[in-house]
């Protein structure tokens, strides 16, 4: 079975797998999720990722990627929440000069951009806009 709009399907796996107190999930890979996985890492949202190669006689037939999930001390979750913006029925766009920010720069926007997926804070330094994928916090 094909998924339409893999981003919305990766997001909501790693929304649902905190909810549920999950250490871990497995998502599709895809250039775009490997990007916005690879930000999460670098914000401190996830411990860490592992990319899981295609491997037949494991029964592994798309590659995956591997995400071990982040809690503090308390056993709170370190992402509260993350929502997908921008879809496939409806495109959002921001230029350099409105780029949102996210409870109070607490968050993050991620924002695909010519010069490639990085956070708000970066696409405001290189002063590029892009398409808002979605919001972190």
């Amino acid at each position: 079975m094909s998924v339409t709009d893999p981003i919305a399907d990766a997001i909501t796996k790693i929304r649902n797998a905190y909810r549920a107190d999950h250490k871990s999930v497995t998502v599709d890979h895809s250039k775009i999720n490997e990007s916005i996985i690879k930000l999460l890492d670098q914000e401190n949202f996830i411990n860490s990722y592992e990319i899981i190669e295609r491997d037949p006689k494991k029964k592994i037939n798309r590659k995956k990627m591997f995400i071990n999930l982040r809690y503090t001390n308390e056993g709170k979750p370190v992402l509260f929440g993350i929502e997908r913006i921008s879809k496939p029925g409806l495109r959002i766009y921001v230029n350099a000069n409105n780029i949102p920010s996210v409870y109070n720069n607490t968050g993050c926007a991620i924002i695909s951009t010519s010069k490639g997926v990085m956070v708000d804070r970066d696409a405001r330094k290189f002063h590029v806009g892009g398409e808002f994928v979605c919001k972190v916090w």
